[in-house]
């Protein structure tokens, strides 16, 4: 992180409170880790009943109803479960590039997950943060507890972009490791080789909610290149000598246009929650867009 930066000073703190107020008015307080799930015989609040099934306790049996129906039944009871948040923030080098002295998409993803990782925390959520880039490198497991956000912020700080991006890998190592089923959040420029998609395929294959977070730049969608350049790929490094000509420059903003458009289609058509923003645009602002979203607390 540019040291001149200060992403978590005391404006920073007083916008997360903001934002936590504003949590609390748009969903009454509620825990996104509060799912209630109807069980047999567990929990403490009676919620229906069902028809018996061979192998059922007769413990549970509802006698009373039987003798009225003539039909066994057994009582569901209702029962909380908590369901824990993993914040994911790309590390990858495309990540740390920065443009006339805006915030780099990196800094701009620290305060996203900062953000998240508070209303989670004083939601009483279990907050997991993990960085990735070509593998999963560091995690800051099962926070909970509007105190624990400076360990948080610690975590988020000391992170350098650094690697490539492999989403599959880096997914697929998560989701085979023992893990509660939960909400995973992934913010990240989404540049990968491959295509984010096995990735994302992956968590949902293993039943996660999912929730995207696109972070670009202006210098994204409109490189500020001209004439003859030497293009260097932030990741892989790979070199090219371009002659930039008006048409070449109409080509590339097509081919990214088409590359989110792709990205948003893929997160609707399997009903995952996406937003875009770029670094740019206040990072409250972008928090209030996931709240308007819905796919966060809601």
């Amino acid at each position: 992180m540019n040291k001149n930066t200060p992403v978590f000073d005391s404006d920073f703190l007083k916008k997360l409170e903001y934002l936590y107020i504003i949590s609390k008015r748009l969903f009454g307080g509620q825990s996104r880790a509060e799912r209630r799930a109807r069980k047999l015989g567990s929990g403490l609040e009676f919620a229906d009943h069902r028809g018996y099934a061979p192998g059922d306790d007769f413990r549970y049996v509802d006698w009373k109803a039987f003798q009225r129906l003539e039909k066994l039944l057994v009582r569901l009871f209702e029962e909380e479960q908590d369901l824990p948040v993993y914040l994911f923030l790309d590390t990858s080098r495309s990540m740390g590039i920065t443009q006339n002295g805006d915030l780099s998409k990196l800094d701009y993803g620290r305060q996203i997950a900062a953000a998240l990782a508070y209303i989670g925390l004083a939601q009483l959520d279990k907050v997991t943060l993990c960085a990735f880039s070509d593998r999963l490198h560091r995690e800051l497991h099962a926070l909970r507890g509007k105190g624990q956000i400076f360990k948080a912020f610690g975590f988020l700080t000391d992170l350098a972009a650094d690697g490539d991006t492999r989403a599959a890998d880096v997914f697929t190592s998560f989701c085979t490791t023992r893990r509660q089923r939960g909400m995973v959040v992934v913010i990240s420029d989404f540049f990968h080789p491959g295509g984010f998609g096995r990735g994302l395929d992956v968590l949902r294959y293993y039943q996660h909610e999912l929730f995207m977070l696109h972070v670009t730049s202006g210098s994204d969608a409109d490189p500020p290149l001209r004439g003859d350049v030497r293009l260097v790929d932030s990741e892989l490094g790979l070199v090219e000598e371009v002659s930039i000509t008006p048409a070449l420059l109409q080509a590339y903003r097509r081919t990214y246009d088409r590359f989110c458009e792709e990205l948003a289609s893929y997160c609707w058509k399997h009903g995952i929650g996406y937003i875009r923003t770029p670094v740019e645009v206040p990072f409250e602002d972008a928090i209030l867009k996931v709240f308007r979203k819905g796919g966060f607390l809601g």
